[in-house]
């Protein structure tokens, strides 16, 4: 029974959920008059659009290319220090990073540019289903072309270092979390 005490005088006050009027013991029942959510008018949402723009899906490929590149010539130096000779493990570390980044821009081209994302922007205008099923097409597109590239680079580089092409690789898929944290420019 102590031990029961002693939980319920640990819990600190502002952890404990406030206790209505009438003593019923729920926390929300004051919240019910209040409106749960507020739709925004044409003009406010009009204004957060402006504020808020969209992200555009080449944002990520102009940072796997700028990492990439980054992780070729980082790779060129310690080479070129250290270990002369060894050119193939710069080369997989760049075919790592354009086992990433190609694929990323054929998808990007695909969402944005492509035959399929224009009749799909005339057909259905804001219909989700019909952008959900765009994008899962070009992720579908992308994983195979990653899976063909990674297949085929014994063939492309010789003397291929693995571990190299691995470096290439997560250096670039990283690069989503760059360009999503990043500051995107706010209009207004």
């Amino acid at each position: 029974m102590s031990t029961e005490r002693g939980a319920q005088q640990s819990i600190p006050p502002r952890a404990r959920p406030p206790v209505s009027a009438d003593h019923s013991g729920d926390g929300w029942a004051d919240a019910v008059d209040e409106p749960l959510f507020k739709p925004l008018s044409a003009e406010e949402a009009r204004r957060w659009r402006e504020r808020h723009p969209a992200p555009s899906v080449w944002r990520v490929v102009v940072w796997q290319a700028g990492l990439t590149g980054l992780a070729v010539a980082m790779a060129a130096a310690l080479v070129g220090l250290w270990w002369p000779g060894r050119w193939a493990w710069v080369a997989s570390v760049a075919y790592g990073g354009l086992s990433a980044l190609l694929p990323t821009a054929v998808m990007a081209w695909g969402l944005t540019s492509s035959a399929l994302a224009r009749w799909l922007r005339v057909a259905a205008p804001g219909v989700a289903r019909a952008s959900l099923a765009g994008w899962l097409w070009w992720e579908g597109v992308k994983v195979l072309l990653v899976l063909a590239m990674l297949w085929t680079a014994p063939r492309w580089i010789p003397d291929l270092s693995w571990p190299g092409l691995v470096v290439g690789l997560v250096v670039a898929l990283k690069s989503y979390w760059l360009a999503w944290i990043t500051p995107r420019a706010a209009r207004g």
